[in-house]
């Protein structure tokens, strides 16, 4: 027999392509990746007319900021990306989260560092100080005898996660 025996014509409905994802960055307070937030962005968004044209549209989308998420971290948006040919799947849309400087604390990874002053007698004689973190103020027990530039941690209390970070109070 023919080689094209098996050869049939695909359908009528045509080619068929999924979308391209499409990515963008969002800035983040850090109250709102400690705490997890919803956000209300707008985007440009393709959109293929009747005849096959692309143009955009403005539209908003509700994004939920998840606990704990932290810079350089990806938040997938499935079908928000570029709409697909021939009635494909759309694209996904991928946010990268970029933390927004914080006056107080500086983040590295999971872990959150807060510059604390204190008197020199405070670090002579040792002291109960308060100290704020991003979950409410928490006493911690300045060792008698303390350097400047050491650190102190306060376990957990970084972003939250599986393990969750630390609090390194300097």
């Amino acid at each position: 027999g023919s080689p094209f025996a098996d050869f049939r014509p695909r359908s009528a409905g045509g080619f068929r392509a999924r979308g391209e994802d499409h990515r963008a960055k969002i800035r983040v307070r850090l109250e709102d990746a400690f705490l997890g937030a919803e956000r209300l962005i707008r985007l440009e968004a393709p959109t293929v007319d009747a005849k096959g044209r692309v143009s955009t549209r403005e539209h908003s989308l509700k994004v939920r900021i998840p606990p704990g998420i932290g810079n350089g971290q990806q938040i997938r948006l499935a079908g928000q990306g570029m709409p697909g040919s021939g009635g494909g799947q759309a694209g996904d849309l991928y946010l990268e989260i970029e933390l927004e400087p914080h006056p107080f604390y500086k983040v590295e990874g999971k872990d959150i560092y807060l510059t604390l002053p204190i008197t020199p007698w405070e670090a002579a004689l040792g002291a109960t100080v308060s100290v704020p973190t991003l979950g409410g103020r928490v006493d911690m027990k300045i060792p008698a005898g303390a350097r400047s530039e050491q650190k102190l941690r306060l376990k957990g209390r970084g972003l939250p996660g599986q393990p969750a970070g630390d609090q390194y109070v300097v």
